[in-house]
């Protein structure tokens, strides 16, 4: 008999103090010497509590990955903000907290994401990672994300390369 401790589900109100939690290890493990450290503080200051109360209150679309009662990760998602095309459904953030990184619960919420969005007649879909986040670019070429395009992000004067990959 098998029973699975972790499951994804969406996050309800009283996830705001984990999902701030996750937020910020998950940044920290991620990106610290990638993103300059004042930025890299200052997003994390702003992902409190009160701002994921706020997003869930909104019913953002957010799914957790709950680990024996525990929240281990999230993944937020929705329409692509890449206007229209063949990529109709993106994932803004999929982060665990790096306890959790290495067990395939990544994957489960990627799944759980894409499987929300092809309900919704999202098909083909999109999501950006840091080209420097080397684990996020791997992660996602692992699960048959092609590299589509590339961008910039900004960071106090700092550019950072980042990677769009697709799925069809």
């Amino acid at each position: 008999m098998s029973v699975d401790v972790a499951q994804v589900r969406p996050a309800r109100p009283k996830d705001a103090t984990a999902l701030a939690t996750a937020y910020e290890e998950a940044w920290r493990g991620a990106y610290q010497g990638i993103i300059p450290h004042l930025d890299l503080e200052r997003m994390i200051a702003r992902r409190g509590k009160g701002w994921w109360e706020r997003v869930l209150q909104r019913r953002a679309s957010v799914l957790v990955l709950d680990f024996g009662g525990q929240v281990a990760g999230y993944v937020t998602f929705g329409r692509c903000r890449v206007g229209r095309g063949p990529f109709r459904g993106e994932i803004f953030e999929l982060y665990l907290c790096p306890t959790y990184q290495g067990l395939g619960l990544g994957t489960k919420l990627f799944e759980g994401a894409r499987q929300k969005l092809q309900e919704w007649r999202l098909p083909g879909l999109l999501v950006w990672a840091l080209a420097d986040n080397e684990a996020a670019c791997d992660f996602y070429l692992r699960l048959g994300g092609k590299p589509l395009a590339e961008g910039t992000e900004d960071f106090s004067g700092t550019s950072l390369r980042k990677i769009a990959f697709a799925w069809r």
